[in-house]
C-alpha cells in the first residue's frame, strides 16, 4: 500500500505519516510549512514535500494587529487552495490519498481519476455544526462573529461528497456528520494517540495547593468564560489558574470588562513540550470546557502525566476516559457543573490521586500513536478491499 498525505501545517498528520512510514506505507507527505520547521519530524527527507510560499509568510504575519481581518481570511484561503493545487499537480502514484479537510479537494479528484481512494481527514465537527456552535457562542458573549464564509463551507462539503471515506477523531464529531445527513457507512472514527516518550509524570502537584491548568489557544470556542466562572466559585486558600497557549488580548479585555477575569490568572503563552509536561505533572487538574472540538490532544497528554482531566462533552473526552473514573465529563456551557467537579477534586485529594493513577494506567494501555497507526492501516485496507 502507498499512501500520500496533504496537510497545511503539521497537526496530527505527521504522527500518521510516521506510523505509515514504520509500516512501509508512506509514499509522501505534503505540507505548507517550510522544510526547516519539519526537520525534527523523524521522517526521511525524500518523504517530505513542502510548498511554503503562501503559508509561511501567512504564519509570520497573520497575528499582526494592523493586518485587516478580511485580508487575513483571504490569505488563509489562498494558502490552502494553492497547496491543494500544488499537490494535485505533483501527486505521486498512490493507492490512498489522505487530505486534511479544507486542502484536499482538487488532489482528491485527481487521485480518484487515477483509481486511488480519497480519504478526507476532518479534525473537527461537520463544518455546519462548527459554524452553528461558534455563532451561538459569540452571540452569547456579545462579540462580533460573521460566521464561517459560505465559500469555505461549500468547499468543505464538496470534499465530504467527493471523498470515498471521511475519518473523524471522536464519537462527538462522527455524530455531528450523521446529524447533518452524511451516510454513516462513509464515516470512520479514528481517535488520536499520544506520544508516551514525550509525555509522562515529571513531578507531583503541591499537596497544600490546588493548581488549575488550561492548555490551548484562548478563545470562546475553547469555553474559557465557563472556566473563569467556575474558578471564581472554587473555594481553596491556595488556588491558582494558569493558561498555556496563545493569548487573545481581545478576549481578555472583554472578560475583564465583564468582571470575569481573575487577578491571579497566569498567562504563560506558548509553552514547549518539555515545560508543558512539567506543568501537567504538577497541576491538580486540566480543565477543557470547549464548545466545539474534535479530540483535543492535550487531554491524553495530561492523562499521560497523571493529571486529572475535567472536560466538556464536546471535546471527545468520552473516547478517552470514563466519567467519574479517570476524570470528569460535564455538559457543554455548564459553569455550575465545572465548579462542582473542581470543588470535589479540591476537597478530596484522595479521590484526585486515585483518578490520576487510573488516568495514567488508561492512557498507557491505549498504546500511544502505535494503535492510531494500526487503526488507520485497517481503515485504508478495508477501503481498498
Amino acid at each position: 500500500m502507498k499512501v500520500v498525505i496533504s496537510v497545511i501545517g503539521r497537526f496530527h498528520s505527521f504522527e500518521l505519516a510516521r506510523e505509515l512510514h514504520r509500516r512501509q506505507a508512506l509514499q509522501a507527505i505534503f505540507s505548507g510549512y517550510p522544510r526547516f520547521k519539519l526537520s525534527g519530524e523523524g521522517l526521511p527527507a525524500d518523504r517530505i514535500r513542502t510548498f511554503p510560499y503562501v503559508q509561511a509568510p501567512f504564519m509570520a504575519l497573520a497575528h499582526k494587529p494592523w493586518l485587516p481581518g478580511a485580508l487575513v481570511r483571504g490569505w488563509e484561503r489562498l494558502a490552502v487552495l494553492s497547496l491543494d493545487r500544488h499537490v494535485a499537480a505533483h501527486l505521486p502514484e498512490c493507492d490512498v490519498f489522505v487530505g486534511l479537510s479544507s486542502c484536499g479537494l482538487a488532489t482528491g479528484r485527481v487521485a480518484r481519476r487515477r483509481g486511488a481512494r480519497y480519504v478526507c481527514d476532518r479534525g473537527s465537527t461537520h463544518i455546519r455544526t462548527q459554524d452553528r456552535l461558534l455563532r451561538e457562542e459569540y452571540e452569547r458573549w456579545g462579540l462580533p462573529f460573521a460566521g464561517l464564509p459560505a465559500r469555505v463551507i461549500e468547499r468543505e462539503e464538496s470534499e465530504y461528497a467527493e471523498a470515498d471515506l471521511i475519518t473523524v477523531p471522536s464519537s462527538f464529531t462522527l455524530d455531528s456528520f450523521v446529524r447533518q445527513g452524511v451516510d454513516a457507512r462513509r464515516l470512520r472514527r479514528l481517535p488520536y494517540g499520544v506520544n508516551l516518550a514525550r509525555f509522562g509524570p515529571a513531578g507531583e502537584p503541591a499537596p497544600q495547593a490546588f493548581d488549575v491548568l488550561f492548555v490551548g489557544g484562548m478563545s470562546l470556542r475553547k469555553g474559557v468564560p465557563y472556566l473563569l466562572q467556575a474558578y471564581a466559585r472554587l473555594q481553596h486558600p491556595r488556588k491558582s489558574l494558569s493558561f498555556a497557549g496563545a493569548v487573545s488580548p481581545t478576549l481578555v479585555r472583554h472578560l475583564k470588562a465583564r468582571g470575569l477575569w481573575p487577578e491571579d490568572a497566569r498567562l504563560l503563552g506558548h509553552v514547549p513540550q518539555p515545560r508543558l509536561r512539567e506543568l501537567m505533572s504538577r497541576s491538580h487538574v486540566l480543565v477543557l470546557p470547549s464548545v466545539e472540538e474534535g479530540l483535543a490532544l492535550v487531554q491524553a497528554q495530561a492523562m499521560a502525566c497523571g493529571c486529572v482531566v475535567l472536560a466538556s462533552r464536546h471535546t471527545g473526552a468520552e473516547d478517552l476516559f470514563d466519567d467519574g473514573q479517570e476524570g470528569f465529563i460535564v455538559p457543554v456551557r455548564d459553569a455550575d457543573a465545572l465548579a462542582q467537579r473542581l470543588q470535589q477534586l479540591a476537597d478530596d485529594p484522595a479521590l484526585r490521586r486515585q483518578m490520576s493513577q487510573r488516568a495514567l494506567a488508561r492512557v498507557q494501555r491505549a498504546g500511544g500513536w502505535h494503535d492510531y497507526g494500526e487503526n488507520a492501516m485497517a481503515i485504508y485496507k478495508e477501503l481498498l478491499a
